[in-house]
């Protein structure tokens, strides 16, 4: 039997205990943040930090994590490539080399047996209930082949560090600003916990209600469709259906009307001369693909 390229990783008992903290502590955090703190202590500051974090964050994940490095989408700069992968990682969404494998099953399986998040299984399994099964993959060939890059074994080495400068960066701008401890509290509760909780479930909803709500222009093997609200918040990403149709090309949104940040953001590196090797299907390649819908 040959060996899978992709196997699923079993985790120690005590990792499902750090992923529940991971998915709970920002979850309780963005309540009290909303219940007891919206209006007293959540002003112009607290909201740029937000904002600001969830930009960086989230870019990181969808130009570097998705785009580039599961993709190969496009080309870039080492420094360029390192940046991406670093702001991927204060997202707290799993190391680039973990992150990246295990994408690169769900699209080897999307929507079948062996899809590490497929909503056959449910929309909450789908959503954030995978994380709890052991479908991550940390090893096999593809993974090695991912890990081969140095800049992803050092952006991996370096995590969990990222994980704790991209809560403390918001926490000290805050102090700085306000020159208070409520000031550094507040940033670290707006632009470090909140901003990972809507991080997460922005990611988790492309897994989940992409594969469940939304339009299908092309055809696909799965059930990948287009969500116009997951796009406007998740940078591109929820043009699903023009993911799936078109794996490894770099601009998800592909209409002048379809928002894609991460589209805006390759091509302003492309113009700096810090990306290069863009891929694109070109015109007639889609309208072949396009449903009579």
């Amino acid at each position: 039997m040959s060996q899978d390229p992709l196997p699923f990783h079993e985790d120690p008992p005590w990792y499902k205990g750090v992923v529940l903290a991971v998915v709970v502590i920002p979850f309780l955090l963005t309540i009290w943040a909303f219940t007891t703190l919206w209006g007293q202590h959540a002003g112009w500051l607290e909201l740029s930090l937000l904002i600001g974090m969830w930009i960086i964050t989230g870019l990181g994940i969808s130009v570097g994590y998705h785009r580039m490095l599961t993709h190969g989408a496009f080309q870039a700069h080492p420094a360029v490539r390192a940046t991406f992968l670093a702001f991927g990682s204060m997202a707290m969404q799993d190391k680039p080399s973990d992150w990246a494998a295990t994408h690169k099953r769900h699209h080897a399986h999307s929507d079948q047996e062996g899809d590490p998040h497929s909503p056959l299984e449910g929309f909450w399994h789908a959503h954030f209930g995978w994380l709890f099964r052991d479908r991550f993959v940390r090893s096999g060939p593809i993974y090695e082949q991912i890990r081969s890059d140095p800049i992803v074994r050092m952006i991996d080495r370096n995590y969990f560090h990222l994980i704790l400068a991209g809560l403390l960066i918001p926490a000290l701008i805050g102090g700085l600003v306000t020159l208070s401890w409520m000031g550094l509290w507040t940033g670290l509760l707006w632009g470090g916990f909140v901003r990972v909780f809507l991080g997460h479930h922005i990611t988790w909803s492309v897994n989940s209600v992409t594969h469940m709500f939304g339009t299908r222009p092309y055809e696909t093997t799965d059930k990948a469709r287009n969500n116009a609200i997951v796009a406007l918040l998740g940078f591109g990403e929820g043009w699903h259906n023009n993911h799936h149709a078109f794996p490894r090309a770099a601009y998800l949104g592909h209409a002048w009307y379809q928002i894609d940040p991460g589209r805006w953001t390759i091509k302003a590196l492309e113009k700096l001369g810090l990306a290069w090797d863009v891929w694109m299907p070109d015109e007639d390649t889609r309208r072949n693909r396009r449903t009579s819908t």
